[in-house]
């Protein structure tokens, strides 16, 4: 099985301590040469300045291929497109292009008087502004405001049409989802490439709620799985394998790129990789 190519997915830091986790995710698998890394905003926008940091921060030390996160939230079109000009002006013209999530306390998003309504508004504005590498967001299950596949298939077909270069999905938890997404695009006309999201699981309880707020359908055969490895103190294990598992299909089945929601605890997404056959390159340095 030939080796995928990678990307990682990680969060700017809000306490000294998370600080020092990021730095140490980005030490560990920068080394693993992924074809690019990328830099979330928080839910309302609330790590802008935080993301800006990290970005410019991981490019200048570590060389690496950096797409910041943009999202709708709580700003301006100028504003918005002021940030993405910032980043081009340092040599980074990679954009994960978002809608973003709604302020906390608030159950839907609401755009800003001034401001991108859809995150094909702000995609269509980045093409427009010229210069960017425009990567999209895609769900292979219903988003929690969609109404099935083929809406989520249609707005992704005008994320597109719009500018968007690329699509990365959300997480899901057996191949078939994914599989059942792309041809669903293929028909739709969508000839981009999309990525599948990975996310590693650390710990079930979290990563279930999680799932059920993003709409992720979570197979009972898990639920059992992880009850008996919780016991017999093997989650890590059965994290490992069950996303080892999880990517190889996907390659099997054509998959060339995976991208990691690492949540910048950077071993179970090393040991993954690893497994894959995604080894640390000689002459990488992974010192900042």
């Amino acid at each position: 099985m030939k080796p995928p190519r990678i990307s990682f997915e990680f969060f700017p830091p809000q306490s000294l301590d998370a600080s020092f986790r990021l730095w140490e995710t980005v030490r560990e698998l920068a080394p693993l040469n992924p074809g690019f890394v990328s830099v979330t905003y928080g839910a309302g926008g609330t790590t802008r300045e935080l993301t800006h940091e990290a970005v410019a921060t991981i490019h200048r030390h570590y060389g690496l291929n950096v797409a910041a996160h943009l999202t709708c939230v709580n700003a301006t079109r100028d504003e918005t497109l002021e940030i993405a000009r910032s980043y081009k002006k340092v040599g980074l013209n990679e954009i994960v292009a978002l809608r973003g999530d709604p302020p906390k306390g608030a159950d839907n998003f609401s755009a800003h008087g001034d401001g991108f309504a859809t995150s094909i508004e702000l995609i269509e504005a980045l093409s427009n502004e010229g210069g960017f590498n425009i990567r999209a967001g895609a769900y292979p299950e219903p988003h929690p405001e969609s109404t099935d596949m083929a809406a989520d298939v249609a707005w992704l077909k005008r994320k597109v049409d719009a500018g968007a270069s690329s699509a990365i999905t959300q997480f899901f938890f057996e191949a078939d989802t994914f599989f059942r997404f792309r041809d669903a695009c293929v028909v739709a006309g969508i000839d981009v490439p999309i990525i599948p999201g990975i996310l590693p699981i650390e710990k079930w309880a979290g990563v279930r709620k999680f799932a059920a707020r993003c709409g992720a359908n979570i197979p009972a055969w898990m639920d059992d799985a992880f009850e008996k490895a919780i016991r017999d103190d093997r989650e890590e294990l059965l994290s490992t394998t069950l996303a080892t598992e999880l990517c190889s299909d996907l390659i099997e089945g054509g998959v060339e790129d995976l991208h990691f929601y690492t949540l910048n605890k950077p071993h179970l997404t090393r040991n993954i990789a690893n497994a894959l056959g995604v080894t640390p390159k000689t002459g990488l340095s992974n010192v900042a």
